[in-house]
């Protein structure tokens, strides 16, 4: 009797364990918040770091959270949050040095199954002593906090290929090759927004559209992103997405731009790939897109200094 009560509690047990992704979303809902979504790497204010009102004499600390919210993780390396606009006679240099994201993690991860909302860090800022310069009696500085970061976008939109388009009736295609919207974003704040098809023999030809759906810049994934507050950013950097498109059901004949780089033009830009179709009949398969690139995004916090009374 005692051996069956503790077999029966064993299997209880068991049976009770909820597998991850099924509760309290089911895997195929957290999938979906997951691989959709237009932001990436979004730093805010805490309230009151920094007051808006200060005397100097006195150290000031600005708090950052930085909230990865969107599905690619970022390290040390890749993220870094700086504050500018002020004169470092004032506040101090080191209130103006760049801090990575990921401090204190290691890795900053982006939003998953496990974790759909992905991860927060606070990062403080802080100048210890305040020292308004004889015969100045207050300061209004406009503190710009600038978050610079390096981003993947995974897109992998499903479309139909037709090697025989023309020869073989509709009743023998499983699939029409058609165009695909892809609305929503793909869980970060540059990504694919459509993919028109066209089948010209056996060659298929893809139009990517590449949109920025964020506030902030694109930049080359080849820019500095430790110092972009500061940096003096050349015209080549900006609005650059560096970009690789694959197959696995056809073999890539070109792509273009042919360096590799796609330019957004008032937040937009057009990939075009074409791709050799294997095969006598048609099928869908994933178009494997990857982007990368530099983002860089701010916001402002007006703050007042005033001289401590004698």
């Amino acid at each position: 009797m005692f051996i069956l009560s503790v077999s029966l509690l064993l299997l209880t047990g068991c049976g009770s364990s909820v597998p991850a992704g099924e509760q309290p979303l089911e895997t195929e809902a957290a999938l979906q918040l997951v691989q959709t979504g237009t932001e990436g790497v979004v730093a805010e204010p805490l309230a009151n770091y920094p007051p808006n009102l200060l005397y100097d004499q006195n150290e000031l600390i600005a708090i950052v959270e930085v909230h990865n919210r969107g599905n690619y993780d970022v390290d040390q390396q890749n993220c870094f949050v700086q504050i500018t606009g002020f004169d470092d006679n004032i506040l101090g240099s080191g209130l103006g040095e760049p801090r990575s994201c990921a401090e204190n993690y290691g890795v900053l991860e982006g939003k998953n199954v496990y974790n759909t909302e992905g991860t927060r860090n606070q990062i403080e800022f802080k100048s210890p002593n305040v020292i308004l310069p004889q015969k100045v009696f207050e300061y209004n500085p406009t503190l710009n906090f600038v978050t610079c970061y390096n981003y993947h976008t995974i897109a992998n939109p499903e479309v139909c290929v037709d090697p025989l388009f023309y020869q073989v009736t509709s009743e023998q295609k499983t699939c029409i090759p058609t165009n695909v919207g892809m609305g929503g974003g793909q869980g970060a704040p540059v990504g694919v927004s459509y993919v028109g098809v066209d089948m010209v023999g056996s060659k298929a030809i893809f139009e990517i559209n590449v949109v920025n759906h964020g506030a902030g810049r694109v930049l080359s994934p080849y820019s500095d992103i430790r110092s972009c507050g500061q940096a003096s950013l050349e015209y080549t950097d900006l609005d650059k997405v560096y970009y690789t498109v694959d197959m696995l059901g056809g073999s890539l004949i070109d792509c273009k731009p042919r360096d590799g780089f796609v330019r957004l033009n008032n937040g937009n830009g057009k990939i075009v790939c074409s791709f050799n179709i294997h095969g006598t009949s048609s099928f869908t398969t994933p178009l494997l897109i990857d982007l990368d690139y530099n983002y860089v995004n701010s916001f402002t916090k007006p703050i007042k200094i005033i001289k401590t009374p004698e």
